[in-house]
């Protein structure tokens, strides 16, 4: 039981940590900054069909990530789900239920009650992120904005990185994959704040993503690097990231041209 409450405390502690932007932000925006606490926009929530955006597209990116996995052959499809079998087997005292029933009870419990539930902790990192910083950039540009608030993100990460988190085996490189993951991410995530002008949307998005972000690896067989493939952070999601913000630019609808009239930057 050690390993199982040593390993919950520490989930418990990165939930906490996730508050650290969204303290930040406040505590910057009340005391430094002597503006209103309404300046972070919480009262607000924007369009509601960025809602669905925020909640359906990790999912879809997360599925395309895993197709994308088998594809390359960088895992091999095991519908026996071997990985989450193993581990109900040296869990203590077994499990009973059927691992076909875990699996079907896990991804349901992901693409519906989880984002909502991870919103609480996500929000926390999207005050910081989208809600404070990447307006206070904007006048610099708005793609500048979206990049630098990506990098800043990106690099928060790293204590949590080289400590073998989301690529394990490279404390080192694995930082900056994760910046090219929170740059890519955080550029979804900026075109919805873009587009609502709240955080709410953001910390939705966000929390979709940490529900959603490991599903595909239940079906892989056991021995596949992570780092590389299976998760929405690894790099075989990116492409469906990069196609997507792709696909954001060709119809125009990135940069948001709302918020260039708005505050009077360039796009550049």
């Amino acid at each position: 039981m050690e390993p199982v409450n040593k390993q919950l405390m520490t989930q418990g502690l990165w939930a906490i940590a996730m508050w650290g932007p969204g303290i930040a932000a406040i505590i910057t925006t009340l005391f430094v900054m002597k503006q209103p606490f309404k300046s972070l926009r919480l009262n607000t929530l924007g369009p509601k069909r960025f809602y669905l955006w925020a909640w359906g597209l990790p999912i879809g990116l997360s599925i395309l990530g895993g197709l994308l996995t088998l594809l390359f052959g960088m895992a091999k499809l095991d519908l026996s789900f071997t990985m989450l079998r193993d581990a109900m087997a040296s869990a203590a005292g077994g499990n009973s239920v059927p691992v076909e029933s875990i699996v079907a009870i896990q991804i349901l419990f992901a693409i519906t009650l989880a984002p909502f539930i991870n919103v609480l902790f996500a929000l926390g990192e999207e005050l910081g992120w989208r809600g404070f910083l990447l307006p206070h950039l904007l006048p610099l540009g708005q793609w500048k904005a979206i990049l630098i608030s990506g990098i800043i993100w990106g690099v928060w990460h790293a204590p949590a990185i080289a400590q073998g988190h989301n690529y394990p085996d490279y404390p080192v490189l694995g930082v900056f994959m994760m910046i090219v993951f929170c740059v890519l991410l955080g550029t979804i995530f900026s075109w919805l704040y873009l587009n609502t002008k709240s955080p709410w949307v953001a910390a939705l998005a966000h929390g979709s993503v940490n529900a959603v972000a490991g599903l595909p690896i239940l079906f892989f067989k056991p021995g596949f690097n992570m780092a590389f493939g299976g998760t929405l952070a690894a790099p075989t999601a990116w492409i469906g990231m990069g196609l997507f913000i792709l696909w954001l630019v060709l119809t125009k609808r990135l940069p948001v041209l709302s918020q260039l009239e708005e505050t009077g930057a360039g796009d550049s």
